[in-house]
């Protein structure tokens, strides 16, 4: 089931299950912007990742010396019981809230809630975690939105690359087994705002920066005029990924990283945890820019 809101530049659609940005169409070119989520290749559109990104050292974290098995990327994307909460003529919120079932794999009472706003030709996707528990809580929080590449019908992936908004000199942190960070980098962007983009560059998984200089990215082609432009101000960590040789490139903001290789387990140490006071709330957003 997908609900839809409007102006007179786009339209957007979100799935309820898990709450996926799995639609921008622009109505001044007719053009989508957004993977379709074909099965035989990723069938996702921009899953939601909460309390956890990426993967987790054999499948379990330690919280209060217990073992919890939070599934990798969380436990938002692909359930079917987060429900849409509001619907105005700008936006769309969709929640969560703990259960006797999500106690069991993630011991805290939290409610999760995310608001699509549409204004103009900018999506803000914007996060409220509310602990409503008796002690701190600690998670992580990210988005996973896969935009189409290429656009048009006469453009190549190719055509296509990334346009940072600050000169970068960046590596990548290179996934060792089961998804996990190691400890060894590989330069990517030298002195430069521009990553090209190639079929083959996903063949070892995700490109994982920490800490640019950038806070926003622009997806752009050498043939074509229009981009799609993400900014993630306060999100220390940004993910770019696709399946390889996939018509899609995912751009994506995250408080918070996959484990790494000689983790612990200890959820409260984890890197790039975020802990949020009993009854406190939390607020992150990030933005999507359609530019034509």
């Amino acid at each position: 089931m997908m609900a839809t809101i409007e102006n007179d530049i786009l339209r957007i659609g979100v799935s309820e299950l898990g709450a996926e940005l799995c639609e921008i169409h622009s109505k001044i070119s007719g053009k989508e912007y957004m993977w379709d989520a074909n099965p035989d290749i990723w069938g996702s559109y921009a899953p939601v990742l909460f309390p956890v990104i990426g993967a987790i050292k054999d499948g379990y974290v330690l919280i209060k010396g217990r073992q919890y098995k939070v599934p990798r990327h969380g436990f938002v994307r692909n359930n079917p019981n987060v429900t849409i909460v509001e619907q105005t003529k700008n936006s769309l919120t969709y929640g969560l809230k703990y259960s006797e079932k999500t106690l069991q794999i993630y011991p805290y009472e939290f409610e999760f809630l995310i608001t699509f706003s549409l204004e103009g030709n900018k999506i803000t996707v914007s996060h409220q975690i509310i602990n409503h528990g008796d002690y701190t809580m600690f998670f992580s929080l990210g988005g996973h939105p896969a935009f189409k590449c290429p656009v048009n019908a006469d453009e190549e992936y190719e055509d296509y690359y990334l346009e940072f908004e600050k000169t970068e000199n960046a590596a990548t942190w290179l996934l060792e087994k089961d998804g996990l960070v190691g400890k060894t980098t590989k330069p990517v962007i030298q002195n430069s705002n521009i990553l090209p983009l190639q079929s083959d560059m996903f063949d070892n998984d995700a490109l994982i920066f920490k800490n640019l200089n950038s806070t926003s990215v622009s997806l752009k082609s050498k043939k074509s005029a229009q981009s799609v432009h993400v900014e993630y101000s306060g999100f220390p960590y940004l993910g770019i990924w696709a399946k390889p040789n996939a018509k899609f490139v995912c751009i994506e903001p995250w408080l918070g990283i996959a484990d790494n290789a000689d983790s612990d387990h200890n959820f409260e140490t984890k890197e790039g945890i975020l802990s949020l006071a009993a009854k406190d709330t939390f607020n992150a957003s990030y933005l999507i820019a359609i530019q034509e």
